[in-house]
């Protein structure tokens, strides 16, 4: 093959990939900062059962938002102990995600939450539903 050929089947296959991606990004996500206080609404299999499982905490890290593979790590702290999940935003496991506060951050990744508890752990922030004055 020439290197012309080679060139034009490289950038037909690329827009391949960006329609099929496109198709793949779901619009009815909403855009996810870290220092978000969410509720992750995500489907369960369980013995033949699809069950709704809720996972809420606050995002140390969003990753990639705009693009097909955006994913966000949540943190909550439940019985003293903190867990950590990691979700793709555009999974079709995924049914929705719920904007309970929007923190005001310095940051992007928040790894520093990991060693508060408490009180120190608390950001400052708003109501999602809340407009600004």
């Amino acid at each position: 093959m020439s290197a012309d050929t080679k060139l034009k089947t490289q950038k037909s296959t690329e827009q391949l990939i960006a329609e099929l991606e496109a198709t793949q990004v779901r619009s009815d996500m909403p855009e996810i900062k870290s220092g978000a206080t969410v509720a992750v609404h995500q489907k369960i299999l369980e013995k033949g059962k699809v069950r709704t499982q809720v996972f809420e905490g606050m995002v140390l890290k969003s990753v990639n938002a705009k693009k097909l593979g955006a994913m966000i790590t949540v943190r909550k702290v439940t019985s003293g102990v903190g867990v950590e999940r990691t979700f793709l935003v555009h999974s079709p496991l995924i049914e929705k995600i719920e904007i309970k506060k929007q923190a005001k951050t310095r940051r992007s990744k928040l790894y520093f939450l990991r060693g508060l508890s408490g009180r120190a752990a608390a950001q400052r922030g708003r109501d999602a539903g809340a407009t600004k004055p």
